[in-house]
């Protein structure tokens, strides 16, 4: 009877645990900047992804308007963005070892500024983690001919590896990344 009771009493507790886990995950999705992600696959089972949760415009001009320029903005949204390669690379001429990071910008008008962190697993702002940064590379900067309203960050494959690429409003930065 006992033995029943105690294996009633963990089936419970494991599917009270999934439902809340089920839950968490539907909360995140349900956010008015929902989460996503991007990855690179630089072959031979090695990769770079990136989860970050993606800001909608919704009228504002935020980058230079509600984020200013020269600020350290998140990259994103909620949750700071992440930056896993299972390799090292090389980000802009910048030996990355492989590990997990932290991703910030320092968005400016004429380029942005790419911060690379050490520390992982904080909530984005303030940002208080200069003392962690690996490195800070440049973005280039070009103009989009329209609008996106949505935050996105999307990995273009190159002969060398991949190219990171950001976009928002009527702005895309970029900066590569190579295997080393």
């Amino acid at each position: 009877m006992r033995r029943s009771v105690a294996f009633l009493g963990v089936g419970c507790l494991a599917v009270g645990m999934m439902a809340l886990l089920g839950s968490a995950q539907s909360d995140k999705a349900s956010r008015p900047s929902p989460p996503a992600s991007a990855s690179c696959d630089l072959g031979g089972g090695q990769s770079i992804k990136t989860d970050y949760s993606s800001p909608r415009l919704r009228g504002r001009k935020m980058i230079g308007g509600v984020e200013p320029y020269g600020k350290v903005w998140r990259n994103g949204a909620n949750e700071a963005t992440t930056f896993v390669t299972t390799t090292d690379v090389m980000v802009a001429g910048t030996h990355v070892p492989a590990g997990s990071y932290t991703l910030f910008v320092v968005p400016n008008q004429d380029k942005w500024t790419l911060i690379i962190n050490k520390k992982t697993g904080e909530w984005g702002i303030p940002y208080k983690y200069e003392s962690d940064e690996l490195a800070r590379v440049d973005m280039k900067l070009s103009t989009l001919p329209s609008p996106v309203e949505n935050f996105t960050i999307v990995y273009d494959k190159t002969a060398k590896g991949c190219t990171l690429r950001e976009e928002w409003d009527t702005v895309r930065a970029t900066v590569d990344i190579s295997k080393m």
